[in-house]
């Protein structure tokens, strides 16, 4: 069985309950999953995890409408901790990084091309949380065979993507969803799942559930 650590935490979101699904979600392919909102104390020494998963919206809050939220969700990612998920990479290692994970880790510019994109203040945006239709994209382990699907979900729109990233999933023409190598190891990115109701979707959760195990290097 793989060991997951899911790193979690933030404000806006419901993290404890996306996290609990997506641990759900996950243990059905047979990866367990221990969850943390001590991001930098989880990174704070060599993982031992084979997958690492960000589903947070931890980052520096410097925009003057984030003042009273600051102080307690305000978060720099120590030197220490960048050092743990490079190595963690470098080792072969999985990352999955799930929603507002674009938006985490701003004071690390490695951080997005690790990830593939970021948002951008205040380029970036989204419109109201909805009904969402997903398109799946090409021949990818991940999505081979999976068909379109709705979900109750955000979509984060105009994200600054790095140019070799090839999305497996969008929603009105926003890249969602991408996979690709980054050292000795895969990274995905699934930008939706803002609350439970996205991960009640099945072809959703068996996207995740392939997106694991394609990260993980295992047969998908």
């Amino acid at each position: 069985m793989a060991r997951n650590l899911i790193l979690s935490g933030g404000p806006f979101h419901d993290f404890d309950a996306t996290s609990a699904a997506l641990a759900e979600v996950l243990a059905e392919v047979g990866v367990e999953s221990d969850i943390t909102e001590d991001i930098a104390g989880a990174l704070g020494e060599p993982s031992e995890y084979q997958l690492i998963t960000v589903n947070a919206l931890r980052w520096r809050m410097g925009l003057d409408r984030f003042a009273d939220l600051r102080d307690q969700w305000g978060f720099s990612l120590p030197a220490q901790a960048r050092t743990t998920l490079l190595d963690h990479l470098d080792r072969g290692g999985g990352l999955l990084c799930m929603h507002a994970a674009s938006i985490c880790f701003d004071d690390w510019q490695g951080w997005p091309r690790v990830l593939g994109g970021c948002w951008t203040w205040p380029k970036s945006h989204h419109p109201p949380l909805g009904w969402t239709s997903v398109r799946v994209h090409g021949s990818h382990p991940i999505v081979e065979g999976l068909r379109d699907f709705s979900v109750v979900d955000e979509v984060y729109s105009d994200l600054d993507v790095l140019p070799d990233v090839r999305p497996l999933a969008s929603a009105d023409g926003q890249p969602l969803v991408w996979a690709r190598p980054v050292r000795r190891g895969r990274v995905v990115y699934d930008a939706l799942g803002h609350d439970t109701r996205s991960y009640d979707n099945e072809i959703h959760r068996t996207l995740l559930q392939r997106a694991a195990q394609w990260a993980l290097k295992n047969p998908v």
